[in-house]
């Protein structure tokens, strides 16, 4: 048996499927960490895949937040999955248990500390030799334990809380026949030969966190080895804690730089400047027994944090049926959902008076809220409401319809068609003719033209006054256009004034706008300023943001452009620092 453990930093990181990254780890469980995913954004290609079962815990208070997955091979069905660590999201029916005394946190702490989405508790049969004639148990819980914010004292007690909780659960859960595994993101390096780089040696072990790890871990005298770096008297004189062992320092005591998480920000990665946070916990009794090698894989890309392995020479017991947990029963993947609307609105046929018409069913929940809202209630029952009901004759509504078309799509006359004689005289229009552009100087023409029409229809004489009218509108609207075709050219020489005015450096038009001169924007607008070359390497620097809360939040400064390392290693970031100075 295989089992890997990867903070993927979002789901995302699987760019060319899911499928293929899993089958790419061959492992038989696989445990990933801040998958940043909620169940409304679960889609189906990641929460069902061809030949795994997979169990999610999701973060209900924030959106691409925190979050685990455990899959497992269809060869390793476990039999029981849960949720949490409290046991308030478990269904009870098919729950892990065992939840050891919790009556220190109050219901509040422990719906908070499950409320983020950091645990998937998954339970197998299996047997733990060939010669064994009963099986045993072997849970396996997957865990993404908080980040201690510096900024934020209450992260750094909700962290230790959930330390508290973790291990409170794991040794209730612990039997002569029951075996644990806590694997996952612990955010916390356990020894100084677990950081790249310890800013305080001294001190380094008083961290609550570490003070925990040692209370939960126990450390063989076989496995302490006096050349280790950043071992101490302490460390070598502590006494053993708890039920559980670091695999990987069980099979590799005295193995430095074996880093799991790096920074992406400063591309600490390529000088291997990291720190050992993911970690294979089991209990003492499976790793002597069982437990065959634990290593890390720097090489897997893809994540601020690389994968990391055990296998085990036992075989598990695949169960026939999925626990409740798994998302092949999510509703939204069983292909049986329907919404609720379906069950309060009859969409397949709808009566209109008295008759059955056959609509097409809605393509979506908003269609269905349309048909929900345009009718109510079931039909002959009246609402009372304001609401226009559904009892409107097609007759009435194809008459405001056609009546509608009719006057919005008939087309205009020319003007010949006022010429001709009209059977029913219309309204009078009696607009007078007024200055105005020249489209709107003809309408007038027209409407005059109406009006003499209407009056005089019947008069022999309307020709010459039709004639004079024609006449008279003409002239004004070519006294319009030499009108403004005078001040269109007078806009234009003034315009040219101003440009000539700015040539010759003297006073700008008023008119100019800002933008037409480039050096009103160099004037606001600074360029970025150009990097100096750092000490050691004479190469450019970057420039970089102050990001932190303090005095010189958003300030800009200038580091050396390689990435963070030990100060002994050649190819890392020099010492260079420099401010940007405003300017004035």
């Amino acid at each position: 048996m295989k089992i890997i453990s990867w903070n993927i930093n979002g789901i995302r990181t699987f760019k060319n499927g899911i499928k293929s990254a899993l089958d790419a780890l061959d492992a038989d469980v696989i445990c990933v960490q801040e998958t940043k995913v909620t169940r409304d954004l679960l889609d189906e290609k990641t929460a069902i895949v061809d030949g795994y079962n997979s169990y999610f815990s999701f973060s209900r208070g924030r959106t691409g937040y925190s979050g685990v997955a455990t899959f497992c091979k269809d060869s390793v069905t476990p039999f029981a999955a849960e949720e949490g660590l409290t046991g308030r999201l478990a269904n009870h029916g098919e729950a892990v248990g065992c939840y050891g005394d919790m009556d220190e946190f109050s219901i509040e702490e422990l719906q908070s500390l499950d409320n983020e989405g950091r645990a998937v508790i998954t339970q197998h049969k299996f047997m733990p030799t060939v010669e064994a004639e009963d099986f045993e148990t072997l849970t396996v819980i997957n865990v993404y334990c908080p980040r201690a914010d510096p900024e934020k004292p209450e992260r750094k007690y909700f962290k230790l809380q959930f330390y508290k909780l973790l291990q409170i659960r794991a040794q209730a859960i612990l039997g002569p026949k029951s075996h644990v595994i806590i694997l996952g993101d612990i955010n916390t390096s356990h020894r100084q030969i677990d950081h790249c780089d310890p800013d305080d040696v001294e001190n380094f072990e008083d961290n609550p966190g570490r003070k925990w790890l040692d209370s939960l871990l126990s450390m063989p005298a076989g496995n302490i080895n006096d050349d280790d770096e950043g071992d101490s008297e302490k460390s070598r004189n502590c006494v053993p804690g708890g039920n559980f062992i670091d695999t990987f320092r069980h099979f590799h005591p005295s193995r430095a730089n074996a880093f799991t998480c790096w920074s992406t920000r400063t591309g600490a990665r390529q000088t291997n400047y990291g720190t050992r946070i993911d970690y294979i916990f089991a209990n003492r009794l499976l790793v002597e027994g069982n437990f065959l090698n634990a290593d890390i894989m720097p090489e897997v890309e893809g994540s601020d944090h690389c994968p990391i392995w055990a296998e085990l020479s036992c075989k598990l017991i695949p169960t026939p049926k999925c626990p409740a947990l798994c998302t092949c029963f999510m509703p939204e993947f069983m292909g049986k959902q329907q919404k609720l609307l379906r069950f309060l609105v009859k969409v397949s046929e709808q009566k209109t008076n008295g008759r059955d018409v056959e609509k097409p069913l809605p393509g979506s929940q908003e269609d269905e809220e349309i048909i929900e809202n345009l009718n109510p209630l079931a039909a002959g029952v009246s609402s009372g409401s304001k609401r226009p009901s559904d009892g409107l004759s097609e007759s009435s509504f194809k008459a405001k319809k056609s009546k509608h078309a009719k006057t919005t799509t008939k087309p205009q006359g020319s003007l010949l068609t006022f010429f001709k004689p009209k059977a029913k005289p219309v309204t009078s229009l009696k607009q007078n003719l007024i200055p105005c552009e020249k489209n709107e100087t003809r309408l007038k023409s027209e409407c005059v033209v109406t009006e003499m029409l209407e009056i005089t229809e019947n008069n022999v004489s309307s020709h010459v006054s039709i004639h004079n009218t024609l006449t008279k509108c003409n002239t004004e609207v070519k006294e319009k256009d030499e009108t403004c075709n005078f001040s269109y050219k007078t806009t234009k020489m003034e315009e040219k004034g101003c440009q000539d005015q700015i040539q010759n450096n003297t006073t700008p038009c008023q008119e100019t706008k800002k933008g037409s001169c480039p050096d009103f924007w160099k004037s606001v607008l600074h360029g970025p300023p150009q990097p100096p070359m750092c000490n050691v390497h004479s190469e450019p620097c970057v420039l970089r943001t102050v990001k932190k809360p303090g005095p010189n939040l958003g300030r800009q400064f200038f580091v050396c452009a390689r990435p963070q390392g030990h100060s002994s290693n050649p190819q890392a970031r020099c010492n260079f620092f420099a401010w940007v100075d405003k300017r004035k």
